[in-house]
């Protein structure tokens, strides 16, 4: 019995969709068949290469809420697509793609606003991440404060949610978050 293989489409088409060339692509496409040899990748396996990463704490949770962002087509899987045209955006997209992307990864149920309920979510995920041997270690507080700030920054209108146009606004203006959107522009 043979086992059925996803083929991506041609690399002239990710090359148009994506800020990568041709050869960073075959790179990558090589990279991503060697961990994926099926040629996609389900949310188990996406959890168990992304747990190498943080091996001291437990990455399960926030793996789940990146392979909701990288599943653009909501089927379950990731295809080299997803994963090239994700990477490309969070890599080498503009301010506003790179904003607009993280704001879906924090939109757990994608219904447009970030509530406070996320936003804890997506806190408590990265803590645990993290792992309970940092230093200096984190008070069990610490994602509760860090949503509150949160609420405060970017929550303009006090309705109690954080809406895409408050979110874009707010890191626009915040030097430490246009900094860190240039962290990675040079990695690949």
């Amino acid at each position: 019995m043979s086992t059925v293989r996803y083929r991506p489409e041609g690399l002239d088409n990710l090359v148009q969709q994506t800020n990568f060339s041709k050869k960073e692509l075959q790179v990558l496409y090589r990279g991503f068949k060697n961990e994926c040899p099926s040629g996609v990748v389900n949310e188990d396996t996406f959890k168990s290469i992304y747990s190498h990463f943080f091996p001291q704490g437990d990455s399960s949770m926030y793996a789940h809420f990146l392979f909701e962002a990288f599943d653009t087509h909501n089927n379950g899987l990731v295809s080299f697509e997803d994963f090239a045209v994700s990477l490309s955006i969070i890599l080498r997209g503009s301010i506003t793609d790179k904003l607009n992307w993280a704001f879906n990864l924090y939109d757990l149920n994608k219904d447009g606003c970030i509530t406070r309920e996320e936003m804890t979510d997506i806190m408590h995920s990265i803590y645990n991440m993290m792992g309970k041997h940092t230093y200096p270690s984190m008070r069990d507080s610490a994602p509760k404060e860090h949503v509150d700030r949160f609420f405060q920054k970017m929550d303009k209108n006090k309705d109690g949610v954080v809406t895409i146009e408050e979110f874009l606004e707010t890191c626009q203006k915040d030097e430490n978050i246009m900094h860190s959107m240039h962290l990675f522009d040079n990695v690949i």
